[in-house]
This record gives structure tokens, C-alpha cells and sequence, in this order.
């Protein structure tokens, strides 16, 4: 396990964790578009960083597609799933065997459930896993305030978007600075 608690761009993988529409629905307003604000910000900054972006969704036949508002921001299909924990989806064991990204900084839905459980089984694995506080939800604040304290205790560190943007980039010298740093302005 990477023993630095700073995120690092070479060895980062960003993982979406079913932020999808129905799911989004029941979620408080104000937290939904926080997380939602939050997740395009990091998904293009990833992109434009070249970082791997991996999403997955939960039932999408009872819980629907990926939200339209982080849709635009994401290549590929989703990983789809019925287990809680994205790490047991089909295709996710040669995505978390990659060497070189040891790094897991996680956004999604809901804190408590698959967000947690996917944190839970990655640090299992040796990974050191970065939580996206302002960038995952539950339906209620306790559930929200559980989540985060059990994967703190477990291991996980607990960051916010724009310390996860600016140790990517971790120098304002960096090539990318001017453009990125605008999407926190």
C-alpha cells in the first residue's frame, strides 16, 4: 500500500460509484448538486490528466442510467453490477490488479452502502483508497457521518475536490494549472 496521503496523478484511478438517476432522485437537492458539481470537476480534470476513470451502476434496470449531468464527462459504458461492492462486478478484477494505479479516489452513491463496501474490499486489497467527502452521499446525514467515519477507521482517506485537484496537479508550475484551477473558481 502507498503510504503517502497525497494523491498522485501517475498512480490515481477515479471511480464513479453508481451515481445514477433514480438513486439521485431521493437524495437531499442540495447535497445531489454538490455531489454532482463535484464529480464533473474531478472527471475532467482526471480526463484531461490522463487518469483513469472507471464508473460502475448499481441494478440500472430498477435504479437507472448514469446521471445525465456527469454523463457528458465520462468515456466508455459503465461497469454494471448487482453486489454492493464495485469490486465484485465482472471486469473490475483487471482494472484493480493494474501495478501502477494503487491510488483509488472514489465518488458515488450512497456513502453507507456501496461506497463504503467498495472502500472496504479495496483496502482488503492492499490499496490505499482516497474518499471524496463532498463528492459522495446518502439519503440522511447519519447514514452519511457512518459511512465516513467507519472507512476513516478502516484506513481510507477522507479528502474534499479541490485538495484531490490541486495534489494532482501539485505544483503551480504545472502545465495544466490555468486551466484546471478554473474549475474551482
Amino acid at each position: 500500500m502507498n503510504t503517502t496521503s497525497l494523491c498522485h496523478a501517475e498512480q490515481s484511478q477515479l471511480l464513479i460509484v453508481d451515481v445514477q438517476e433514480r438513486l439521485a432522485n431521493v437524495m437531499p437537492e442540495t447535497i445531489l448538486a454538490q455531489l454532482l458539481a463535484n464529480t464533473n470537476i474531478l472527471l475532467q480534470a482526471a480526463s484531461e490528466l490522463n487518469i483513469p476513470i472507471t464508473h460502475t451502476e448499481q441494478y440500472p434496470q430498477g435504479l437507472g442510467a448514469t446521471h445525465a449531468a456527469i454523463q457528458k464527462n465520462l468515456d466508455g459504458i459503465p461497469i454494471v453490477k448487482t453486489c454492493f461492492s464495485s469490486c465484485g462486478a465482472d471486469g473490475m478484477d483487471e482494472i484493480i490488479s493494474d501495478e501502477t494505479r494503487e491510488q483509488w479516489i472514489i465518488m458515488g452513491m450512497e456513502a453507507h452502502i456501496c461506497v463504503t463496501q467498495t472502500c472496504m474490499d479495496l483496502l482488503s486489497q492492499g490499496k490505499t483508497v482516497i474518499i471524496v467527502a463532498d463528492g459522495i452521499c446518502s439519503r440522511t446525514k447519519a447514514n452519511f457521518n457512518n459511512a465516513i467515519a467507519r472507512m476513516r477507521q478502516a484506513g481510507a482517506i477522507i479528502a474534499n475536490t479541490e485538495s484531490v485537484l490541486f495534489e494532482w496537479l501539485g505544483d503551480a508550475s504545472h502545465s495544466q494549472f490555468k486551466s484546471l484551477s478554473k474549475l474551482v473558481r
